[in-house]
């Protein structure tokens, strides 16, 4: 597996692979044709199908430059290798100099056509799934903060900084209200949420405020840091804000939560998939539920056993989610989606804790029923906006 550096991606929503990672993509490219002065970028698939309302071509255009820049969408063409494909195409006096076929794949992660999905070029990890990590633990005697210290040695600082970014994110969101700007004319809920905690305080609803202020600022492209996605981007922040009001946990602790969530975030990229467009909202709310999870199980000083069973139930209870943007925009259902997976967590931690952590299904057989479940999946349902809410709301309806 990878750094926890490229699970948790600070940038700008509102999403992962269709804003963030056809970002990098065009900086890469750029970097390669300093000298072009035209370039062509074809969008395919899901990128062709929500790319408006993901700010797909914005993105691009920021990058390359809209004077010098054509953006085609193409929804027809789909490569089975992942359905965030784009081509990119310089030219230089009217001459094409490079063209680049690249995948957006989940969490801004990037890859080219037949790259292998399970392996990646800077793997830092040794272990492959979480099993293999808890007996990795027991055998030498260490926790998971131990073990994501031996491999991630300079994670420390970098997991400070996205908590940081985190928390920036949820106090923006807390105070800026208005409509979100698409068209669907949707209300931003997270001051209101925070008045009435304000007035009447209870952890609920400060985790449904902390985790809407985020996602509604990920929908307004605003910063916010890829956990494991920018569409399930309040999730973990809305928990572990919640901690830190209301457990007055400190920035320490909270950072190793990261660490913990984020082995099962990674394990989850690495073994199955986070990305929407491939396997439906299962990769993106509901990995983001099991990461926020095993966090809270972490805080609340469960047992290796018990930490590996609460992100298990939160993964097993989101199987089938599909991920059905209305109008193609990361609003309906995906804002409300993060504050109820926000309060799911805890409910899973309750649970795995109140069972001390026995149980028959593990978290990595989980993630290879969610793999298959999202391939199973009817392509209407894994962000096209052409199934489910997106066909029977906004402009879709019929």
């Amino acid at each position: 597996m990878e750094s926890l550096k490229e699970l948790y991606k600070i940038g700008c929503g509102p999403s992962a692979s269709h804003t963030m990672g056809p970002s990098r993509a065009a900086k890469i490219f750029l970097e390669r044709n300093k000298e072009a002065d035209q370039f062509k970028v074809s969008l395919f698939s899901s990128l062709a199908e929500t790319g408006k309302g993901h700010l797909t071509d914005k993105a691009i255009y920021d990058v390359l430059g809209k004077e010098r820049t054509i953006v085609k969408f193409k929804p027809e063409i789909n490569y089975s290798y992942h359905p965030n494909g784009l081509c990119f195409k310089a030219y230089k006096d009217g001459k094409k100099i490079d063209e680049w076929l690249v995948f957006s794949v989940g969490g801004g992660s990037l890859k080219e056509l037949n790259e292998p999905r399970e392996s990646f070029k800077d793997e830092i990890y040794h272990e492959k799934s979480l099993s293999e990590i808890i007996k990795y633990c027991k055998d030498n005697n260490c926790d998971l903060i131990k073990y994501v210290k031996k491999y991630d040695k300079d994670i420390q600082p970098y997991l400070e900084k996205v908590l940081e970014t985190m928390f920036k994110s949820v106090s923006r969101g807390l105070y800026t209200s208005g409509i979100l700007q698409g068209g669907l004319n949707v209300e931003r809920k997270a001051p209101s949420f925070f008045e009435k905690y304000l007035k009447n305080p209870s952890k609920e609803t400060l985790c449904y405020a902390a985790s809407l202020a985020v996602a509604e600022e990920n929908a307004s492209g605003g910063e916010v840091v890829t956990s494991p996605t920018c569409g399930s981007s309040g999730v973990v922040p809305g928990v572990l804000y919640t901690e830190s009001i209301i457990n007055h946990r400190s920035t320490k602790k909270l950072v190793e939560a990261l660490m913990v969530g984020g082995l099962i975030g990674n394990l989850v990229k690495t073994n199955g998939s986070i990305s929407g467009a491939e396997v439906g909202c299962q990769g993106e709310i509901g990995v983001a539920c099991s990461m926020a999870s095993a966090m809270l199980a972490y805080l609340y000083g469960a047992s290796i056993e018990e930490i590996e069973y609460s992100a298990e139930i939160a993964l097993e209870h989101h199987l089938g989610m599909t991920c059905d943007p209305v109008d193609g925009l990361v609003q309906i259902p995906c804002i409300e989606r993060n504050a109820i997976a926000s309060m799911q967590a805890y409910n899973c931690c309750n649970y795995a804790i109140l069972t001390n952590g026995k149980h028959h299904i593990s978290f990595d057989n989980v993630v290879e029923v969610m793999e298959q479940t999202g391939r199973d999946l009817q392509n209407e349902y894994k962000e096209t906006a052409r199934g489910g809410l997106a066909l029977g709301c906004g402009s879709n309806k019929k």
